[in-house]
């Protein structure tokens, strides 16, 4: 998957798990387009931006080619274009993927790999957790999922982002528009409810695949699944930001009991 990490291996044990639990950012970082060189708030994010370059390099090439696709994740793909794909990711190569590349194929690569990673997205001991939030209303329900997003690990927690806001541009291009030319521009007919159908029992798994009931659930559970990944397509901005006041008290705990925390990163600066 191409993962990797800043060596934090001078801090103690215990620092390390604060780092982590410090892997959410400022806003400003959340904007890909943000301006470069200019002053900007001290990051407390420590640890390099962690997503394997499949789903990197997939939601890329899907947001370039595929945004006016209809029915995208929907239509079938090529098995045997998907595989070697598969193969050549798995291989470690650089895989390069241009417009020469079937949009149903990468789609279908990207859908693959969630579904199969060893630990779904959101882990599976936060399955039940997740789910319990979709019987919750209004601001409780986000608080909710967004202290349970505070304890995802860095690489599932980043790649997770990543893919929401993929995904939410895409629903931004499920209807038709008209380009100023009067001309319109086809919708890709896949809404936050269509996208959250395709990709929920991809990202929130109970058992693994294969396992015996892997494929069976309720339909309570179902249903549960979809809301709660609407609702974190639909809010995935304001859910993965720390609000000041929280940076502000974690610093000052950090300050008054791991001061060298502070110190790593700063220099980190």
């Amino acid at each position: 998957g191409a993962m990797s990490v800043d060596s934090i291996a001078d801090l103690s044990d215990n620092a390390s798990e604060l780092l982590e639990a410090l892997q959410l950012s400022h806003p400003h970082e959340l904007d890909p387009r943000r301006s470069r060189g200019k002053k900007q708030p001290l990051s407390l994010n420590p640890i390099t931006w962690q997503v394997p370059r499949i789903v990197d390099r997939c939601c890329t090439h899907l947001e370039t080619h595929g945004l006016q696709t209809v029915g995208i994740f929907r239509v079938g793909s090529s098995k045997k274009r998907v595989q070697q794909l598969r193969e050549e990711f798995d291989q470690g190569l650089d895989v390069f993927l241009d417009e020469h590349q079937s949009v149903h194929d990468v789609a279908a690569l990207l859908k693959e790999f969630l579904r199969d990673m060893p630990d779904s997205l959101i882990p599976r001991e936060l399955y039940g957790a997740f789910l319990s939030t979709a019987t919750m209303e209004g601001p409780a329900q986000l608080d909710t999922l967004q202290l349970l997003l505070f304890l995802l690990p860095p690489c599932h927690s980043d790649t997770l982002l990543r893919l929401l806001r993929f995904l939410a541009e895409v629903a931004r291009h499920a209807e038709s528009s008209w380009d100023p030319q009067g001309r319109e521009i086809p919708g890709n007919k896949m809404t936050v409810s269509n996208l959250a159908t395709v990709f929920g029992p991809n990202i929130l798994q109970k058992e693994k695949p294969g396992e015996k009931d892997a494929g069976a659930l309720n339909f309570e559970d179902s249903a549960a699944i979809i809301l709660v990944l609407q609702r974190l397509i639909e809010h995935h901005h304001s859910l993965f930001m720390v609000s000041p006041e929280m940076q502000c008290d974690v610093l000052r705990r950090l300050f008054q009991t791991d001061p060298d925390v502070i110190e790593y990163l700063l220099r980190r600066k």
